[in-house]
């Protein structure tokens, strides 16, 4: 990668964590808590960029959107969003992929999501019972951020622009 290549990575890392730093500090008031939007962007960095850059938007993003506007959770979120932002970014980042490849990845996400942060929350607040009462939820949540992340990449355009940005 050449030092303009790293110098625009890093501008779009830098954005892209921003966006997930203010999508975490705002939600969407729905039965049973709060949509929060910030993983569409953390699915959005992980289909786009490569795990280093992914695991900074996804993990530390969610980690100081925590650390600024609800800490208790800031852990499990560095570790759960970090991981899934990861591994989906191993499966399809800069890669010409199907369909059902980027399907596969968005739903393994899904699952390290929820299963994160079942375990982080029966962790946190020392009773599994809040993690089930949750689970439904944090399902729906994990699935909104795997379907609108592909749409914002192939339907507005992104993944486009970042090819022609990038090459």
């Amino acid at each position: 990668m050449s030092d303009r290549n790293s110098v625009k990575m890093m501008v779009v890392t830098g954005l892209l964590t921003g966006m997930n730093v203010v999508m975490s500090s705002f939600s969407i008031p729905v039965p049973g808590g709060h949509l929060y939007l910030n993983d569409a962007v953390i699915c959005l960095a992980a289909m786009l960029l490569g795990p280093f850059h992914a695991f900074v938007v996804g993990g530390i993003g969610a980690f100081i959107g925590d650390m600024l506007f609800y800490p208790a959770p800031m852990f499990v979120s560095l570790a759960t969003h970090g991981l899934q932002a990861v591994v989906i970014s191993l499966l399809v980042a800069n890669k010409d992929v199907s369909k059902g490849r980027i399907i596969l990845a968005l739903a393994i996400g899904v699952v390290i999501n929820v299963v994160g942060y079942s375990f982080g929350r029966a962790f946190i607040y020392s009773t599994p019972q809040y993690a089930y009462l949750k689970l439904p939820f944090q399902t729906f949540q994990a699935l909104f951020g795997a379907v609108v992340a592909p749409m914002l990449l192939f339907k507005c355009g992104i993944k486009k622009e970042f090819t022609r940005i990038f090459g």
